[in-house]
């Protein structure tokens, strides 16, 4: 289970447009968000990597890609809006704690199911449905990560409950959510 973890990807592609009038509504209730700490930290590197300028606050463009970076795929009028809802200098500028508050929302709004179904799309780059030993390899190398041909071999013997020698969506879903 542990190697699997290792080849997780960020596939947090989530549609930003419910996620944002859900978020603001949330937030002007002030309801208590539940992140973990390693989302905490997320949030923050994102903000820090895209304040280019470290003047603690994001522009368009760095907002923009800040986001992305989460996972999440905005276009040009949802950011534009959260800089008119969230802009209280007038310079065309989010502060963290706001760019935090949204995040958190959003963070916390994801459907795992989704997100894990769209990590499975990355595993299976040849739409087989399956995830085969050169896919988890591609992956992996992709990853930076220098695994024997027998580590492969060995993380998907571990989940391969139908010994097909691949792992079926199910499987995938089975290991990424913690239900094997």
């Amino acid at each position: 289970m542990r190697r699997w973890a290792v080849l997780r990807l960020n596939t947090n592609m989530s549609t930003s447009e419910d996620l944002f009038v859900e978020g603001k509504r949330k937030l002007n209730k002030k309801k208590k968000i539940e992140l973990t700490d390693e989302q905490k930290q997320e949030i923050k590197e994102a903000f820090a990597l895209f304040d280019t300028d470290k003047d603690e606050a994001i522009d368009y463009h760095e907002l923009k890609v800040a986001i992305r970076a989460l996972g999440f795929d905005v276009n040009k009028s949802e950011v534009v809006r959260i800089l008119k809802d969230y802009d209280r200098d007038g310079n065309g500028k989010i502060n963290y704690q706001d760019f935090f508050n949204i995040m958190s929302e959003w963070v916390v709004q994801r459907d795992p199911t989704e997100e894990v179904l769209k990590a499975f799309k990355l595993f299976d780059d040849d739409g087989t449905g399956k995830i085969s030993i050169r896919n988890l390899r591609r992956v992996a190398r992709e990853l930076g990560e220098n695994m024997s041909e027998d580590e492969l071999r060995a993380m998907i013997e571990e989940f391969d409950n139908d010994k097909d020698g691949e792992i079926s969506k199910e499987e995938f879903m089975s290991i990424m959510l913690g239900d094997t």
